[in-house]
This record gives structure tokens, sequence and C-alpha cells, in this order.
């Protein structure tokens, strides 16, 4: 009997999709497996934490790019990890933009939606005019 885990399995135990699996071997974020007899691709408990991993820095809104770098370092646990701190800082950064930028869009659609207070007929629609260019 073969031993590892099938790709659903893996799927199942960590919660994802096998699409975004095949998407991040593809991506190289997930290392090749070994092929049981009848060449099914054989997992481990590593990739299972590997891909929790990912799927918990993917929730955090980090790139693929970021999470390049994280695991890097996490396959490496000896190096110095400044550059993780920078990371880190550099994210923060950016949802701190995101949400002053997302308090922006609120804000236009609060406005937007103040345009009409009461039901009417579309061609009335305040917001539907609203919307509509110039």
């Amino acid at each position: 009997m073969d031993k590892g885990l099938r790709l659903g399995e893996l799927a199942r135990m960590a919660g994802c999709r096998i699409e975004t699996i095949r998407y991040y071997e593809r991506e190289g974020l997930i290392p090749a497996t070994a092929r049981s007899e009848g060449n099914y691709r054989l997992y481990c408990h590593e990739h299972v934490e590997r891909l929790r991993f990912i799927r918990h820095c993917r929730s955090l809104d980090m790139t693929l790019d970021n999470v390049r770098l994280l695991l890097r370092f996490r396959d490496a646990p000896e190096e110095n990890c400044s550059p993780v701190d920078a990371l880190l800082d550099e994210h923060i950064g950016h949802v701190v933009d995101r949400i002053a930028q997302l308090k922006v869009l609120e804000a236009q659609l609060r406005n937007l939606r103040g345009q009409c207070r009461s039901a009417q007929t579309a061609k009335e629609c305040r917001i539907l005019q609203n919307l509509s260019p110039d």
C-alpha cells in the first residue's frame, strides 16, 4: 500500500481546493513530491504544514512574492530574519494605505447612497443618474 497523502487528502487536511494546491506547485511554493506506483502525487505532513503556512500568509493579504520570501526564511532557520521584519513593516504600511483608500471609498458610497432617500422609478433614481458619466 502507498504511504503518503494524495492530493485530495492534502486539500481536505489543509482546508483548500485541489486547484489551489496545483497552482502553488506551479508557482514553486510547494516542492515536487514523490509519486506512487500508480503515478499519484504523494504528500506528507510537511506539505500540510507548508500549505497551511502559505494560506495563513495569503489570508493576511500577502503577495506570492512575499510568501516566497517568508518560505525561504522558514526553510533556512539559521539565517538572520531582518528582511522578514522589513517585509512586515512594508506590508503594514500597505495595509494602512489600503484602509485609508477604503475609508474614502466608503464616504463616496455613503454620499451616493444619500442621493436617494425614497423608492422611485429607475429613471428618477439619483444614484443611477450620479453613476452615469456626464
